[in-house]
């Protein structure tokens, strides 16, 4: 049978047994088509929590959205008396996971809560509580339930910075909160009974895991090491069947490709531009020229007008270097700047080398608006943008490969200091 008994005979939420000691208490919201703004959840979503029983105690390991806390509550008293209860573990502190808890520690006083060092600060401004009993966690801090214990995992900014991940060697169970998990909605469970959820586990990674790429390897190299027999998440499936594969699967979407075809020391870098009249196009193979003149730099351009953004995402992470081509109309940059713009919100654009160049007809406000964002982006964007006045000169040409060999230098560490004048800017 590939069913799993979620209610009984009556309708009453019914806990599930992941193993003889521990029982999925979650919650499934199938009907969810957004989630958080910015997630489409085309098969709903999963609030999933945990129950550990030791010899001396049980442990719960996260709760469900508010409106679904019934339907925890009722799973939870299947397989524990709120007496028993001796930890509360909270592996991340949005809503969709804390909905219950304010409840659940009035009905379990006894219980100590565990959160991550860096929870702290935010369980008070999520919870709106005062008093509230915890103990901060790091790394190799350990709790016992007497045959059964919990060992922490500090794995933040995955994707707040309070995200921690929880481990129980005696089961070979990892709760990894929001870490290998997905929106996708099936009462069967587990992943190797669930429908066909690869869109979703991917989808989930790109939308909220990809931004932190840095910080998924530094996880990894916690997660990696331990025997696991089981990965259960906070959302989607429960990985039974080859936790390992979604764990490869993370090592994967986490390493960048491009770095195994540059040579040791060599930067890349990218040109976007789009051009209205072709002037902007004229600059754009200029500074193109100009940046070929560096040997160590890889050196790219694009038409933004011949492609679609998303491939130009992928490209722009893994870069070391960003320059945007844009004309100015109606007192802006054009609207297929300002769509790859926002598209890079997904990725991690922290210190690169951002700059800004275009042809403008009256005030040429489209490049410094550009710069602004680039800024907001946290790209570093050292050298002024260049403008030029419709169609670039022979003498606004050499300025533009002037432009691009600076850009190039500057992204080697080889561009001499300059004073500006900030009358200039």
């Amino acid at each position: 049978m590939n069913s799993v008994r979620l209610v009984d005979e009556e309708g009453v939420p019914q806990a599930v047994a992941l193993s003889e000691r521990v029982h999925w208490v979650g919650a499934l919201d199938p009907n969810l088509r957004t989630f958080d703004i910015i997630l489409k959840t085309a098969n709903g979503t999963s609030y999933n929590a945990y129950v550990v029983r030791g010899s001396e105690g049980v442990a719960v390991i996260d709760t469900v959205k508010e409106g679904f806390a019934s339907d925890f509550f009722a799973r939870l008293e299947c397989v524990a008396d709120y007496a028993e209860i001796k930890v509360i573990v909270l592996n991340h502190l949005e809503p969709d996971h804390t909905g219950a808890l304010p409840e659940l520690m009035k009905r379990a006083p006894q219980a100590q809560l565990f959160i991550s060092q860096k929870a702290q600060s935010m369980l008070k401004g999520l919870l709106k509580q005062d008093e509230l009993s915890f103990t901060p966690v790091v790394t190799g801090d350990k709790v016992s339930l007497g045959d059964r214990s919990l060992e922490f995992l500090h794995t933040p900014y995955l994707h707040w910075p309070d995200t921690q991940c929880t481990y129980a060697p005696e089961e070979a169970m990892l709760f990894s909160g929001d870490v290998f998990g997905c929106h996708f909605c099936d009462n069967r469970l587990y992943n190797d009974k669930v429908g066909d959820f690869r869109f979703s586990f991917e989808y989930y990674y790109a939308h909220i895991m990809r931004p932190f790429k840095e910080y998924v390897v530094r996880a990894l190299e916690l997660i990696e090491p331990l025997p696991l027999k089981l990965i259960a998440p906070t959302h989607g499936p429960i990985l039974r069947d080859r936790p390992q594969h979604y764990i490869q699967r993370y090592r994967q979407l986490s390493t960048p490709a491009l770095h195994n075809e540059l040579r040791p020391n060599q930067k890349t870098l990218l040109i976007f531009y789009i051009s209205s009249y072709g002037n902007t196009r004229r600059m754009a193979e200029a500074i193109y020229q100009g940046a070929m003149q560096v040997e160590d730099v890889r050196v790219s351009l694009y038409d933004l007008e011949g492609g679609e953004v998303a491939p130009f995402v992928d490209l722009i992470e893994e870069a070391d270097g960003l320059v945007l081509g844009t004309p100015t109309i109606n007192g802006d940059a054009v609207k297929p700047i300002w769509d790859l713009l926002s598209s890079l919100t997904v990725v991690n654009l922290k210190n690169k080398l951002g700059g800004v160049f275009g042809s403008y007809g009256w005030t040429g406000e489209g490049v410094r608006l550009v710069e602004d964002r680039l800024r907001g982006l946290k790209l570093r964007v050292p050298i002024q943008g260049l403008r030029v006045k419709l169609i670039p000169t022979d003498d606004e040409i050499i300025e533009c490969k002037a432009f691009g060999l600076e850009l190039a230098q500057e992204l080697t560490g080889v561009r001499e200091s300059r004073v500006i004048n900030f009358a200039d800017l």
